[in-house]
């Protein structure tokens, strides 16, 4: 029998076996977390923290894993927490991996539940709201360790919960994320296997699974080009160096790269400027211009040459025009990349748990995921969870970081099963090759 269907056999049958190896029912305790997830997750909502901040979520979700039983170790890039898992059998680590922070935003969902919770943010006074769903990753999380947990006499293998602060970035000057848990030992320590991530989206409608095999979310990475000119009044610009027109040069320039010499045949890639500053009056020509924008594509090698490109593009328009760029490019979240393998056996499980004509394949995302570097790592999955309400149209749905964000707590359960099942059905499909 092949992979997939042997995956597909398992996935259909494997809360069966465990019943019937066990006094324990896995779908019992499945019905009976549902619940708690529920009430986890409006915890969470009302009490939010911002990235690296994350330290009464962290205590609460300790407290939970300790109730459990689990082997807990925090402190793990700054607010970062993980509860491990030993089965009673041999077999493979499986990681799982939940993000624990919030966002800057004033929340305006109607819910009983709402953020009131107000923080200091680059020294602004705003409102702080789980506006991109992480309440949800994390009490699915908390969901799939008790459920995990009460399954520990038959589990052939081990699975490390991992709670992660700082998705949405670390605060300037620091580092964070799954990143910064790599750094500090954590798949060293603990040697997993493979990774499964789960993101909830109003993109999709309630419990509705979306999938992609290979690049599925772009590396998004960050350039600032300073324009260095000579400043020289406005009617006189031959007096002067003009940085002003030499940034538009470098703007316009620098969109040939993607249009011109990066084969996006192989992948798409895009180049944004979001900010350019420069001058202080109307006939003054400034000394400098500043340009800050988006690299995002789904190809490491062209990301790299996009980066070369970029800073040869910039810097010889500048010197055409007799003025200099100083090119800053800052790495951000590498491509999120899906192992073929590991998708085509985990949709077979997502079908069994959502039905197969609600597991889709979704294109690719130019939004970003530090999921990324866990499935650098290992073979990862990471996939999407729709929690739009039936009958709303989810592309008029408020999406994801909006202050309306809204989250169908009824697919809670699908999340928490879909990752109790991708991990029952690894550990089976390990011991049978």
């Amino acid at each position: 029998m092949n992979k997939l269907l042997l995956s597909l056999a398992i996935s259909t049958s494997l809360l069966a076996s465990q019943a019937s190896a066990t006094d324990t029912n896995p779908q019992q305790l499945l019905e009976e977390t549902a619940p708690k997830v529920i009430e986890w997750r409006r915890h969470l909502h009302q009490n939010p923290e911002l990235s690296n901040r994350e330290f009464q979520t962290s205590k609460y979700i300790e407290k939970h894993l300790r109730t459990l039983g689990l082997e807990v170790e925090t402190g793990i890039a700054h607010t970062g927490l993980v509860g491990f898992l030993k089965g009673s059998k041999p077999g493979p680590t499986v990681a799982l991996r939940a993000d624990m922070d919030a966002l800057p935003v004033t929340e305006r969902a109607d819910v009983p539940f709402a953020s009131k919770v107000r923080t200091s943010y680059k020294g602004k006074d705003v409102g702080v709201m789980h506006a991109c769903g992480h309440d949800t990753h994390v009490a699915m999380l908390m969901g799939a360790a008790e459920v995990l947990t009460g399954l520990r006499e038959e589990l052939a293998g081990n699975v490390l919960f991992i709670f992660q602060p700082a998705e949405e970035g670390a605060p300037d000057g620091e580092e964070g994320g799954a990143e910064l848990m790599l750094k500090e030992g954590l798949f060293r320590k603990y040697e997993p296997e493979v990774a499964f991530g789960q993101h909830v989206t109003s993109s999709l409608p309630s419990g509705v699974i979306g999938y992609r095999s290979g690049p599925l979310m772009a590396a998004a990475d960050e350039f600032r080009i300073t324009i260095n000119g000579r400043q020289t009044h406005g009617s006189r610009p031959w007096g002067g160096v003009d940085p002003i027109v030499t940034a538009a040069q470098v703007v316009m320039g620098t969109q040939a790269i993607v249009s011109r010499q990066i084969d996006i045949t192989k992948e798409p890639a895009v180049i944004s400027y979001g900010r350019i500053d420069g001058g202080v009056r109307n006939n003054i020509i400034p000394d400098s211009v500043y340009l800050n924008g988006t690299i995002r594509n789904f190809d490491m090698d062209n990301r790299a040459e996009i980066f070369k490109r970029l800073k040869t593009t910039a810097e010889l328009i500048a010197e055409s025009s007799g003025a200099s760029a100083d090119v800053e490019i800052l790495e951000g979240y590498p491509v999120t990349i899906n192992n073929a393998e590991l998708t085509e056996t985990a949709l077979p499980i997502l079908r069994s748990v959502v039905g197969e004509q609600r597991v889709v394949e979704v294109p690719k995302i130019t939004g970003a995921e530090d999921f990324s570097y866990y499935a650098n790592e290992v073979p990862g999955f990471f996939y999407f969870l729709g929690v739009t309400p039936q009958g709303q149209d989810p592309s008029k749905a408020p999406s994801n970081h909006s202050p309306l964000f809204y989250v169908d707590e009824g697919t809670l359960r699908k999340g928490t099963e879909a990752l109790t099942l991708l991990t029952l059905s690894y550990m089976e499909n390990y011991k049978s090759q």
